[in-house]
């Protein structure tokens, strides 16, 4: 029991916060149509900033090096710094955080758990979900200064 609810989060949770995000556009209404943009933006934006890094540096996964198990539906097979769940959950999540602290951490302490998950599913170092949560922090607070910077002056 406990190695599938590794494998769900470690492989689904990642898109029940996409589902928050819809949820609380369309049926909360908390978060207003450019903040969902400024989300999904900071998530592509995150995405190829990890593909990008994990081409021009690729490194070696725990599994491949330990030979252990791989909790997750689809074994990944590039590299594994910075993780990609990590880097796209903290994107969203500080994203969301910037706009609504309170749903916020719900959402921050998801992408934790995302991270936590997938050390645990033997896919990720430390150092790989440390980076991707740096990452996205740093992407998600970059693309809300410069991206909607010139919409709200």
């Amino acid at each position: 029991m406990q190695d599938l609810i590794i494998m769900y989060l470690a492989s689904f949770l990642i898109y029940f916060l996409f589902l928050g995000l819809g949820i609380l556009w369309f049926i909360d209404g908390k978060i207003k149509k450019a903040q969902v943009k400024h989300a999904l933006f900071a998530c592509v934006v995150a995405c190829i900033v990890a593909v990008a890094i994990k081409y021009f540096f690729p490194t070696i996964r725990p599994f491949v090096v330990n030979g252990g198990d791989v909790g997750v539906i689809v074994p990944p097979t590039n590299g594994a710094f910075p993780s990609e769940h990590t880097i796209i959950a903290f994107a969203l999540a500080v994203t969301i955080f910037l706009h609504d602290r309170r749903v916020g951490w719900l959402f921050l302490i998801s992408a934790l758990i995302i991270g936590v998950a997938r050390i645990i599913a033997n896919v990720h170092y430390p150092i790989d979900i440390v980076g991707g949560a740096f990452l996205g922090t740093i992407i998600a607070v970059i693309v809300e200064k410069v991206h909607f910077g010139k919409i709200h002056s």
